[in-house]
């Protein structure tokens, strides 16, 4: 197992706490550059009433007051989904040297469906990408949860 594979397990071990909690399954971990856990989430808007409480948000906050830094320039955010626009940019603002996403989200996806934020060339930093990591568990997380709330 690869390390964005084993990274992703744990992110999708949030995500499936925020479907029991009740909210859309995403989860999100971001590793040091050594490679190691520093910070993990789960969406929770419904949990705290908060539109902003996305799992990619929540986790660059716990990751910044982690190292007492807003820059996280030697971490990688790895994300059950796709991320929105505003974790894209998000992701930009922190300076994350990589993002490592599962399943694409062909309805809000801003990072290579509806948007390509991350890799606009007008942009003064962009981290890189790999996508797709696991995404078959992401998507299966995605449609039990919407089959049953639907």
């Amino acid at each position: 197992m690869t390390l964005w594979q084993a990274s992703m397990e744990a992110a999708l071990d949030e995500a499936k706490m925020a479907a029991s909690g009740g909210d859309v399954p995403v989860g999100s971990v971001i590793l040091d550059g050594d490679g190691h856990i520093i910070a993990r989430s789960r969406n929770q808007r419904e949990l705290d009433n908060d539109p902003l409480a996305h799992a990619e948000m929540m986790a660059i906050q716990r990751a910044s007051h982690q190292l007492g830094n807003w820059r996280l320039d030697d971490c990688t955010i790895v994300v059950t989904l796709e991320p929105c626009a505003m974790c894209a940019g998000a992701v930009a603002q922190a300076r994350l040297k990589r993002l490592v996403f599962g399943a694409f989200d062909p309805k809000a996806g801003a990072v290579a469906s509806v948007f390509d934020v991350l890799r606009d060339p007008r942009l003064p930093y962009r981290p890189e990408v790999i996508s797709g990591v696991l995404a078959s568990q992401s998507e299966a997380l995605l449609a039990q949860f919407f089959a049953e709330h639907r």
